[in-house]
Order: C-alpha cells, then sequence, then structure tokens
C-alpha cells in the first residue's frame, strides 16, 4: 500500500520522499544498508527537540499532525511545549502529593499527550513556540537544563524541607510560573487563520478524540487481554494499557500501517544495535566475531563503540526474539522507558528482510537517512514498551478479545 501525499509536496517535501531518496541514492554501494520502500504514511517534517527531555510530547504531536492527515484536515504544526507545560506541572502537583517519593524529571509518555488533548486542549505551535529565551534569533532550539534545574529545584525544596508542616497554594503559582517564563504562558484564547479559539475549541475544530486512542502493550506479568498501568517512572499517570501477546502487538502494528494509521512508540534504545546512524537492530553481540567474520582476537580488542559499528554496518543475522526474553529484559531493567518515536512505514534491505520507518525528534542531520531511522522487526519485538494507536487500526479478532 504505497501512498503518495500531494498535499505534502505542495509543503516543500515529505520526510517519507526524503527517505526513499536516499535509499536510492544507498543502493549504489556494495556496503552497508540499502533500503526500499514498502508502505509509507503521510508524516510532517522531523523536529529537533534538542537539549529537552521532551521526546515523548515530540512523538505523540508527531503522531497526532499524521492523523490529521490521515483524516483529510490537512497540514498543521501542533506545539509540543503548550503539552510539556501542562505535564509539567500536573507531575509537580502529582509529586508534591507523593510527598517527594515519586520521580520528577522531564521525561513523558505519549499518553500524556492524549490527557492534555482531552483535558486541556492544543494550539498551533505559531501560537506557542516555547522559547522564551535565548540572546540571539538563532536560539530557536529547546534548551531545557537551566528549566529542569529551576523547577526541580522548587519541587525538591518543598518535598524534602521537614520544616514545612502546611503548604499554601504558593507554590504552584511558583512552578507555574517557571514554566510561563522559560516556555511562554499557555494561551486562554487565540487567533489562527483569522478565528478566535480556545485550546478545547481549538481541538474540536481539529475533530480529534481523545477517547479513539488507546496503548497496547506485551508483558507476562499481568494477564493478556486486560489492562494495566505498566511500571515505568515516566507511566506517572498511569495509563491503562492493554495487554496482549507479543505476536498480538506486532499484528497491530503491522495491521494499522497496512490501513494507513501510524503509531507512537515508546522503546528502550540503549542496546548496542540502536546507532546514531539511524539503524535499530538486534545483532548476536555474543557471536560477534563470527558474524562480523572478524578474527576472534581482533573482535576481543576492539572497544564496545568498534564493536557496536562493526556490527551495525551492514545486515548481519540478528536474534531469534521470544516472550521470555521481553519480559526478562523488562525484569532485569535492560528494557527500559528511554524514547519516544512514531511508526510511519515499512521498508526492506537488499536482503528483502523487513524493517520498520520511524521519525525520531533529534533532527535531519542525525542519522543517514534524514531524522528517520530503519528498525527491524527483532528490535521492534523486543524493545517495544507500548505502542500508541487508533482504536479502529487494531484488527477485529484482537479488539473483540479486548473488549473494544
Amino acid at each position: 500500500m504505497k501512498k503518495v501525499f500531494l498535499s505534502f509536496l505542495l509543503c516543500a517535501f515529505t520526510l517519507t520522499t526524503l527517505a526513499q531518496n536516499e535509499t536510492q541514492t544507498a543502493s549504489d554501494s556494495t556496503e552497508g544498508f540499502r533500503f526500499t520502500t514498502i508502505d509509507s504514511i503521510g508524516i510532517t517534517p522531523v523536529k529537533d527537540q534538542n537539549r529537552s527531555g521532551t521526546c515523548w510530547s515530540y512523538s505523540a504531536i508527531g503522531f497526532l499532525e499524521s492523523e490529521l492527515i490521515r483524516m483529510g484536515k490537512g497540514i498543521y504544526d501542533l506545539s509540543e511545549m503548550f503539552v510539556v507545560h501542562h505535564t509539567m506541572v500536573d507531575r509537580a502537583e502529582y509529586v508534591v502529593r507523593m510527598y517527594g517519593n515519586a520521580q520528577f524529571a522531564p521525561g513523558g509518555s505519549t499518553y500524556d499527550v492524549i490527557y492534555c488533548l482531552k483535558n486541556y486542549g492544543l494550539v498551533p505551535q505559531s501560537v506557542m513556540p516555547g522559547i522564551q529565551y535565548g540572546s540571539t534569533p538563532a536560539d530557536t532550539l529547546p534548551v531545557h537544563t537551566e528549566l529542569d534545574a529551576v523547577a526541580g529545584g522548587i519541587v525538591d525544596a518543598i518535598t524534602s524541607n521537614s520544616k514545612i508542616k502546611k503548604l499554601t497554594p504558593a507554590w504552584k503559582k511558583a512552578i507555574s510560573a517557571v514554566y510561563d517564563t522559560y516556555l511562554g504562558a499557555c494561551p486562554q484564547t487565540f487567533v489562527y487563520e483569522g478565528k478566535e479559539y480556545t485550546p478545547k475549541t481549538f481541538v474540536e475544530m481539529l475533530g480529534l478524540k481523545a477517547d479513539d486512542y488507546v496503548s497496547i502493550t506485551s508483558y507476562t506479568h499481568h494477564p493478556f487481554y486486560t489492562q494495566f498501568a505498566l511500571e515505568v517512572p515516566d507511566n506517572w499517570r498511569m495509563d491503562q494499557m492493554y495487554n496482549v501477546p507479543m505476536e498480538e502487538m506486532m499484528a497491530i502494528i503491522d495491521n494499522a500501517i497496512a490501513k494507513g494509521y501510524t503509531l507512537g512508540w515508546a522503546a528502550d534504545i540503549s542496546e548496542i544495535g540502536f546507532t546514531r546512524k539511524g539503524i535499530g537492530v538486534v545483532p548476536d553481540a555474543d557471536k560477534g566475531a563470527d558474524l562480523t567474520g572478524s578474527d576472534a582476537a581482533r573482535w576481543l580488542g576492539l572497544s564496545e563503540t568498534d564493536k557496536r559499528d562493526e556490527l551495525t554496518k551492514k545486515p548481519l543475522p540478528e536474534k531469534i526474539i521470544t516472550q521470555a526474553m521481553r519480559q526478562e529484559a523488562y525484569d532485569n531493567w535492560e528494557t527500559t522507558d528511554d524514547h519516544g518515536m512514531q511508526i510511519f512505514g515499512t521498508a526492506k534491505d537488499q536482503n528483502g528482510k523487513r524493517y520498520y520507518m520511524i521519525k525520531n525528534s533529534w533532527g535531519t542531520q542525525k542519522s543517514n537517512y534524514h531524522g528517520i531511522w530503519y528498525v527491524s522487526e527483532a528490535f521492534m519485538q523486543y524493545k517495544t514498551n507500548n505502542v500508541l494507536v487508533h482504536k479502529n487500526a487494531i484488527p477485529k479478532e484482537i479488539r473483540k478479545k479486548l473488549g473494544i
């Protein structure tokens, strides 16, 4: 199901087209990965979260922007920092209510964006760019090091000070003022294309409905075909995810792509096979010398960085992933809630092996494919924490099992 989005061609270019062009260029090489697109769904241009822990907002906002394209609404550039502002103020309140026995950190989940969509609304990027700092016009990328320190300092001062016996309402105004100062205040009303909206009436105009979206995961420490809150720090809102076997999680991903839906993707990218060059694979590192044809003595003498390069510079056999392997990696902390991205298509390498096309939020200069990553089926099976997907993208037989 190849799709061409003419509206994107009118908007400079699509990243899908960009990725296809890149693979055609790469096909002249006799070494490395050479990809051919199989299915590709419309996405908006890659953004750069820069020095901010906001991948969860960028990935889910990109997912909603693709939903608007799928719905025939056109191309929208939505504000990630509107969501970040509301989410972090809410998270500060949650941590204070927990007397500091919870993590206050800039990370989040795709559900935070859906929660914001439902409870606060959304605004265009032009209304709230989210950058109120920097000394030159070139300072247009997020830099949250100072913001995180200041906000974290307030929360820590409140929750760790034994002298505070009773809180005043003022601390909430203080934490909100911090995010107002760095990101800008969240607008109550705004004008967009000549019409006045509130964040909620803007969502009504867009036609996005929070209840259309669900989170899917796959772990055995909870029964399949039930819902549970995945136990990771950034799921602090306790999003209730539907739990299915690994094979059905993959069937949901494949069915979504086949029907023209993208997915929000929460994954662990700490694996040796996830590279800054745009590849995500699960090579058997213990068999590295055999896989790469390297002399065993030379292999043992390589640094971890050199081993990563050897194992990911061209297609190699991968581990066969099982449900038990997924669970073990989660249980022993090898799988963490590292990063949020967007799944928008599939491709095959020069050997016919299938990969998923991933939109990242590290800018277009990262990876060899202008901000796009190619992730193998094995990596998707092994390192997916959960996916965010439209209910209608789930196969009917699985929806029936889940009671959706």
